[in-house]
This record gives structure tokens, sequence and C-alpha cells, in this order.
């Protein structure tokens, strides 16, 4: 996420997925990517046993960034009003709403947790619900001042928070928060 907000730039594309100026996002992960930036990469990996996409995450990464392929080791939901029309193996289209997603993810993940990937108007529905416990954020030294919010519309109220790890390397600040419930 950028410092101001953005999960991804404006002008997503399934050739850009990112948006404008959105890979620097995920810097972290590739171009500077760090031994600590790594670990905390394989943490999140190995302690979630699913992982829940929206369709537009999946639709603008599936034939370009994953190459027509699951980037995933885990079960992976793609929630979606109807199935798209290309169905890759390694993911299981949901088209009843994130309480049947995230049912099915539990039922599969061995207790483990429940990866909520985004894009944003998944993560949202799901914050909305109150069905998060926590947030990793990962927040790139970049203002990006245009794109897709994480947390717009999210509550007519405050959301409280308790920060329980935080951790800087050069491309992100990683901060892991507890929603106060």
């Amino acid at each position: 996420m950028s410092l101001d907000g953005f999960i991804a730039g404006p002008g997503i594309t399934e050739e850009n997925p990112m948006g404008v100026n959105g890979q620097r996002l995920h810097d972290w992960l590739f171009a500077a990517k760090t031994p600590v930036d790594t670990a905390i990469l394989d943490e999140l990996m190995n302690s979630s046993g699913a992982v829940i996409l929206g369709n537009v995450t999946y639709s603008t990464a599936i034939n370009g960034a994953w190459e027509g392929v699951t980037p995933f080791k885990m079960p992976a939901f793609v929630l979606c009003s109807e199935k798209p029309n290309l169905l890759v193996t390694g993911f299981v289209y949901i088209t009843k709403g994130i309480h049947d997603a995230l049912d099915k993810a539990k039922a599969v993940a061995n207790g483990k947790n429940i990866w909520i990937m985004g894009g944003a108007y998944t993560a949202r529905q799901f914050i909305k619900a109150g069905l998060v416990d926590e947030l990793h954020i990962h927040i790139a030294p970049i203002l990006l001042n245009a794109g897709t919010r994480l947390f717009e519309h999210i509550a007519h109220q405050h959301i409280p928070l308790k920060k329980l790890a935080s951790t800087d390397t050069p491309a992100a600040s990683h901060i892991v928060y507890k929603i106060m419930k």
C-alpha cells in the first residue's frame, strides 16, 4: 500500500494489473526484496491454509502477471458474481458471497489462517462484515496520489486497532494490526 492509502495506481488493466506506478507497491516482493521481506512473505504463506481474492484481481492478473497458473501454494477462492470465462486449476469460484467463501476456505485450511488478499472491494466487504481479525499492511515509500484506496467507505464508525508488530525494510514498513472487536 502507498503511504497515502492506495493499493493500486490508476489505470488498472490486464497488461498493467497494479495500475500506473502500482508495481512500486510490490518492490519489497521483487526488485528490492531483502531476507527480512522474504521471511515476512514466508510467514504469511506458511501460516495461511487458503486465500480469498476478488474477481477483478483474478481477471487482471491471471493471464499476465500469473501467466495462466495460480501463484498460490494453497487453495484459492475467487469471489465473483458469475464464474469467469477462464477457469484455471487451483482456483475455486464462489458466486454466493463472502460468507460462503469463508466457510469453504475454513473447511480446507486445516486450522490455518485465511488470507484475504484483495483487491480493495473484497477486503472492504470482509472488514465491514466484521470477519477480519488482523490486518497485515505493507506500506511502500511512495505517494501515488490516485488509484484504488484500501480503506475507503469501510465503516460509519471508527475501527479500533492494536499494533501487534512492525518491521521496516528499505522497500516497505510491514505492520500487523489486530482489529479490536
